[in-house]
């Protein structure tokens, strides 16, 4: 009795925990460059192309990820400063400067990860 207590007690605290912190994140989309006005991002941050930053719509502000063009292979670590992209099935909005590194100019499919 006592033994299935402490089961079910271990097993409601990490139910409550939620996922580890180690947990990875993957998603696979398109990839779209910012058009930059020289506003402020969502993160209070003023807005810089030629900085290695991206637009996503639900990671954390400062979150580090790496980005992978799926056609040439080419990869980017980038940080989260802001939100978007608001178009149906694009997953980040690179800056210029990151753009660049990928390769691409425009639209690229790409894999976002972060851990």
């Amino acid at each position: 009795m006592v033994v299935r207590s402490l089961v079910a007690t271990c097993f409601l605290c990490l139910t409550l925990a939620g996922p580890a912190a180690t947990d990875a994140f993957a998603e696979t989309g398109i990839a779209s460059i910012y058009g930059y006005n020289g506003g402020k991002t969502a993160s209070g941050e003023r807005a810089n192309p030629r900085r290695l930053t991206a637009a996503h719509k639900s990671l954390p502000f400062g979150t580090m990820v790496k980005v992978t063009n799926k056609k040439n292979g080419r990869t980017v670590m980038v940080r989260i400063n802001d939100r978007g992209p608001f178009i149906r099935g694009r997953v980040i909005d690179l800056t210029p400067a990151a753009a660049s590194q990928l390769g691409f100019s425009g639209l690229a499919p790409v894999t976002v990860s972060a851990r």
